[in-house]
């Protein structure tokens, strides 16, 4: 994948100087960005790096203020996000956003009426083409959750999945409406090793099975470095960095920005507060203590835990 050049055409999703400004504050500035189709890329950086604007700039969400992001040589600008998924565009949330008091199967199908053809006379009189397209519906619906193995659980309510499952409930609804592109914004938050091994798999067989690119907001390092084919990073809404993963992972640039010294410290750190919270076991911790230099620390933002950074960073991060 190369660099981004404004001329270039060809890309299933191409971002040019997008930028959106919030008074003061340019939350994403002046951002280049390629997608090749049938790939997976992540973007990761710290907590306020922009990441999920960006997300939202993609999807219809927010309209940017400047520049332009195109989905197949077409402008999402000031697109309807209902238009943006019909042209193929899907995605899931940081918190978890299910329909709790329907079922395991309903939460799907609603995912999946994006694909309807049925109008309000049909649904309102409950025509033969109508009933036709419900069952139709249903049998879709079914199918994806076989694919992320949830169909044992088709008539429980969503609300009481384990956590887990409700994120692969989530992954299920988006791609009812037969993405291109799917946007999946911290898809491991919260889970344990084995759900985010599973999880893993889950990702590789959506692009290799149904041919869907995968576009990737991530904290835990691990799932970004065993799944990206390609990362771009944000700080303070700019990006710092592009490249392949070992590019990223040695690049001076973002470890001061986001990875810190240990990365694999940080990762252990973040699944552990995280499995606190849901009342998980947590495994015993190694004799040997954490060097008290560089006490780690879970930042919130307006979505919850979005990821632990030595204190030393964050304060770095505070005073810029």
């Amino acid at each position: 994948m190369n660099k981004v050049v404004a001329e270039h055409q060809g890309y299933l999703m191409q971002a040019t100087n997008a930028t959106i400004q919030f008074g003061g504050l340019r939350a994403v500035d002046s951002v280049n960005m390629n997608i090749e189709a049938g790939t997976i890329v992540a973007l990761i950086g710290p907590n306020g790096a922009g990441k999920t604007t960006f997300f939202n700039l993609l999807t219809g969400i927010y309209t940017p203020t400047e520049g332009e992001i195109l989905f197949e040589g077409r402008s999402v600008s000031g697109k309807k996000t209902h238009v943006i998924a019909d042209w193929g565009i899907s995605r899931t949330f940081q918190n978890i956003r299910l329909f709790k008091e329907m079922t395991v199967l309903e939460n799907v199908m609603v995912g999946r009426h994006v694909r309807t053809h049925s109008g309000f006379f049909g649904a309102t009189f409950r025509t033969p083409s109508f009933r036709r397209e419900e069952r139709q519906i249903q049998e879709d619906a079914e199918r994806w959750l076989d694919f992320v193995g949830l169909t044992d659980h088709a008539n429980d309510l969503a609300a009481n999945l384990p956590y887990g499952a409700q994120r692969r409930l989530e992954i299920a609804r988006a791609l009812a409406t037969e993405p291109k592109l799917v946007c999946l914004d911290e898809p491991a938050a919260g889970m344990n090793e084995s759900e985010s091994a599973d999880l893993d798999d889950l990702i590789l067989r959506i692009r290799d099975e149904l041919n869907i690119t995968v576009f990737l907001i991530e904290h835990d390092m691990k799932v970004v470095m065993n799944l990206a084919e390609y990362i771009y990073v944000l700080d303070f809404g700019k990006l710092i960095a592009e490249g392949l993963p070992a590019e990223i992972q040695s690049n001076p640039a973002v470890i001061e920005a986001y990875l810190g010294q240990d990365m694999e410290a940080a990762i252990k750190a973040k699944r552990q507060a995280l499995l606190e919270s849901r009342g998980e076991k947590v495994a015993t911790p190694p004799a040997t203590p954490a060097p008290e230099a560089a006490p780690e620390e879970a930042v919130m933002d307006s979505d919850g835990v979005v990821m632990v950074m030595d204190a030393d960073i964050k304060e770095k991060n505070d005073a810029a």
